[in-house]
């Protein structure tokens, strides 16, 4: 007796419809920012992002004011100063490390020199009634030093504040100490460091 074939051919060819859809939304293209890196010898302790915020609402409520960022680095201070409300027209970042300044160009005015020497050639021609900084931690008294050349009231009632993260060995008489940081605030250097006031 034969046997019945466990499998067979259909009568007609098995079909599945398939419908073309075209209503897809397009994809936006993925972009990733570029890292920031920044080379040793610059000696740029790039300041977390809640630090610079808190040494932004040190420095007092937005207005009028030109105001300094000696030190710009890779702008974290600029982008808390933007984020607060303060104008990026009445901002002048100094940054002498080429590569770091082009990047700076966005967020306002830049330039690309040395503080000290630009801050010797500018004393007595302009006041700064708002300055923040993270100077270099080596130099620390002569950035701060040149900076407070550069505070003044320009015109203003109210008094001229500059705000700096600094070493904790770092001392001025007319400095308040406002905040003293965690040991591990920067991965790249292992120095305790300290937020100061200084009105003028």
């Amino acid at each position: 007796m034969k046997r019945p074939a466990i499998y067979s051919r259909p009568a007609k060819p098995m079909s599945i419809p398939v419908r073309r859809r075209d209503d897809f939304a397009k994809l936006e293209p993925l972009t990733v920012a570029a890292p920031v890196t920044v080379d040793k010898f610059t000696e740029c302790h790039v300041t977390p992002g809640d630090v610079a915020a808190r040494m932004v609402h040190y420095l007092g409520p937005q207005g009028d004011y030109l105001t300094l960022e000696p030190s710009a680095g890779t702008g974290q201070l600029t982008r808390a100063l933007l984020a607060a409300g303060h104008s990026q027209h009445e901002l002048t970042q100094v940054e002498r490390h080429n590569r770091l300044a082009a990047g700076l160009h966005q967020l306002g005015p830049v330039v690309n020199r040395c503080f000290l020497e630009w801050a010797a050639e500018v004393r007595g021609k302009v006041e700064y009634p708002r300055i923040i900084m993270n100077p270099p931690f080596s130099e620390v008294r002569k950035h701060v030093a040149a900076a407070l050349w550069l505070l003044g009231r320009s015109g203003h009632d109210e008094p001229a504040v500059l705000v700096a993260l600094v070493p904790v060995t770092y001392q001025h008489q007319d400095a308040e100490t406002l905040e003293t940081l965690p040991p591990d605030t920067f991965a790249t250097a292992k120095v305790h460091t300290k937020i100061i006031r200084i009105t003028k």
